[in-house]
């Protein structure tokens, strides 16, 4: 019996002390209640009264004049876009000429015109230069000739004398005139470009280029000086084709149980009420309490810049619905009470759960008591089962 009362006694002392340590009391005196009445202020999540170590009041914000920040009917645009990794780039190659002087390369295409009076000994016509570096004007025009590895000028010399040869007047064949109508060497530059982690992008056989921090027309301009390596006056044109390096946070306090991050692309457009409806609204542990973290440089102090959350919903204010810039982190913070609520919940589980196993313990201990006091069991003609 002592040892039952001495275990109860104990059970009851775990749950004291971990209620206690619930409400984040340092010790109870004498004679006072174990809670104290205290008001809460919806809209600020303030409790009156002393101040609850377990709640985290907001930060104060900084003196920020607000009145010529971007927000709703004021909106600004976006300073020129800076490339980073790993944005996308669209680009398209708009003229791809060989330096010169460019040599033949097989599977080219040439174009060859040699006007002649006869009909038959004419030449007009986009000739390929075949895989051993031949080119065939066809039986009566002196078959498969070599021109691979010649100049556009030389391989004109070598075709005027091969038509000398089969008969042709030197006075016709003076007029002959060779050009590059299609290189099968040039590769073309066209389509999405990554930005790769050190901040190029690959240009095929052409190398790559650095494009990180710079513009659009900074970007063409760069592209253009790789490509000028190799061709004669390229011209490009360059746009971005995915924003994947501009980004806002919306970070949502969930009163004690975590909090969650999520990653928005910024558009240009977006303002807090827009971020907010992106996540879904406010969860059902949140409270009216936003604000945006702007980041600022080193040693320049916070910027924190305070919503009114039902003025821009309920009274259509855009006095504090501004619009979200890169990097902004827009924080809806939890309910005190929901907050309260978890931490005492997680505070005296394990005291319940101690308590819970003490009372079953005990129970069972009284009913074995039961069964071996030699009180027995009544069966069912009403006698007693020794």
């Amino acid at each position: 019996m002592h040892g039952r009362v001495r275990r109860l006694r104990l059970a009851g002392w775990v749950a004291g002390l971990g209620l206690a340590a619930g409400t984040g009391c340092q010790g109870v005196p004498p004679g006072q209640p174990l809670f104290s009445s205290r008001t809460v202020d919806a809209d600020s999540g303030a409790l009156g009264g002393p101040k609850s170590p377990h709640i985290r009041p907001a930060p104060k914000a900084a003196e920020v004049d607000d009145s010529q920040l971007p927000k709703e009917l004021n909106m600004v645009t976006m300073p020129p876009y800076q490339v980073e990794a790993p944005d996308i780039l669209l680009i398209d190659a708009n003229r791809l000429v060989p330096l010169p002087p460019y040599r033949i390369q097989p599977l080219d295409s040439l174009y060859i015109n040699l006007p002649s009076p006869s009909q038959e000994a004419s030449i007009n016509g986009i000739y390929p230069v075949e895989p051993d570096g031949t080119i065939n004007l066809g039986p009566t025009l002196g078959g498969a000739i070599r021109i691979a590895d010649l100049s556009t000028q030389d391989a004109t010399e070598q075709i005027k004398q091969r038509l000398v040869k089969i008969g042709f007047l030197p006075d016709i064949v003076k007029s002959l005139t060779i050009s590059l109508a299609a290189s099968a060497g040039i590769q073309r530059v066209q389509g999405e470009h990554l930005v790769r982690p050190d901040g190029t992008v690959s240009l095929g056989m052409y190398g790559s280029v650095y494009v990180a921090g710079m513009t659009l027309p900074q970007v063409k301009a760069a592209v253009e000086a790789q490509l000028s390596r190799s061709l004669y006056k390229p011209e490009v044109s360059v746009d971005v084709y995915a924003y994947n390096s501009k980004f806002y946070y919306v970070i949502t306090d969930f009163a004690g149980a975590g909090e969650s991050v999520v990653r928005l692309p910024v558009t240009g457009n977006e303002k807090v009420l827009d971020a907010i409806s992106l996540v879904g609204g406010l969860s059902s542990v949140s409270s009216k309490r936003v604000w945006i973290a702007r980041p600022a440089p080193s040693g320049s102090g916070d910027q924190i810049l305070p919503v009114d959350w039902r003025g821009i919903t309920r009274r259509g204010s855009t006095r504090t619905n501004f619009q979200v810039l890169p990097g902004d982190r827009v924080f809806v913070m939890g309910n005190p009470l929901s907050k309260l609520d978890t931490v005492m919940a997680r505070t005296l589980a394990p005291a319940e759960r101690a308590l819970g196993a003490t009372l079953l313990g005990t129970s069972t201990a009284q009913q074995l008591k039961f069964f071996n006091s030699g009180a027995g069991l009544v069966g069912s003609t009403g006698g007693v089962i020794r």
